[in-house]
């Protein structure tokens, strides 16, 4: 019975942080060079301006017809991969009437938002549990600390295009609904710390587990 307590314990621990903000957060390493060339370029003397050019955001200019569903693209190190050691990198967000980016964090990164066309809803929350929230329109931006939950919501009747920097080349994302509810903690632990019943737990691990790979 101790060990199966402890072993519980440990669970909600677990649960615990996935869902407070994280205090310590990583960032890029430095680097020595002016810039990371992949070795199968064989070095700089090989790299023209090319390698520095990123065109993948070129089918959203004119924007292309709206999707059903909230839409991210990214221009990460995994997309670009010129950004390595430059601690920078970026996305274009698409929200359809009604949609929200769930809330999630960016452990390696702070992210500032720049609404381009329509309206969101964003908010933030702080290691003491404060929410920060703010209506944003077309022109304004919204800056996100690093490694604190937050979110982005389109509450009106209009599509909303957003464009986001992160202070990283690989800002990662933590979704809290999947990370918590998708990742196979034990149901009886969730609804504990939840408050509810496992019935509850079971339907929600059912809308947020990852489909399983072939």
């Amino acid at each position: 019975m101790a060990s199966l307590n402890i072993y519980s314990m440990v669970l909600l621990v677990v649960v615990t942080v996935a869902l407070a903000p994280m205090a310590a957060v990583a960032g890029d390493p430095d680097i020595l060079t002016d810039f990371v060339p992949p070795p199968a370029l064989g070095g700089p003397v090989n790299i023209t301006g090319d390698y520095f050019t990123f065109t993948g955001f070129r089918a959203t200019v004119p924007a292309p017809p709206a999707p059903t569903a909230f839409a991210i693209s990214k221009a990460s190190m995994a997309e670009f991969p010129a950004l390595n050691g430059q601690s920078v990198s970026y996305a274009r967000l698409t929200f359809p009437a009604g949609t929200v980016n769930p809330t999630h964090t960016h452990p390696r990164a702070s992210e500032l938002l720049l609404v381009i066309d329509g309206a969101l809803s964003v908010g933030f929350i702080d290691t003491t549990g404060k929410l920060y929230t703010k209506d944003l329109v077309a022109g304004d931006m919204f800056v996100f600390p690093k490694g604190l939950v937050h979110y982005q919501s389109n509450q009106g009747p209009n599509l909303a295009v957003a464009l986001s920097g992160f202070g990283s080349a690989s800002a990662g994302t933590v979704s809290v609904p999947v990370t918590v509810f998708g990742t196979g903690i034990d149901d009886v632990v969730l609804a504990k710390s939840f408050k509810t019943d496992v019935a509850t737990v079971q339907k929600l691990k059912a809308a947020l587990t990852p489909p399983k790979k072939n």
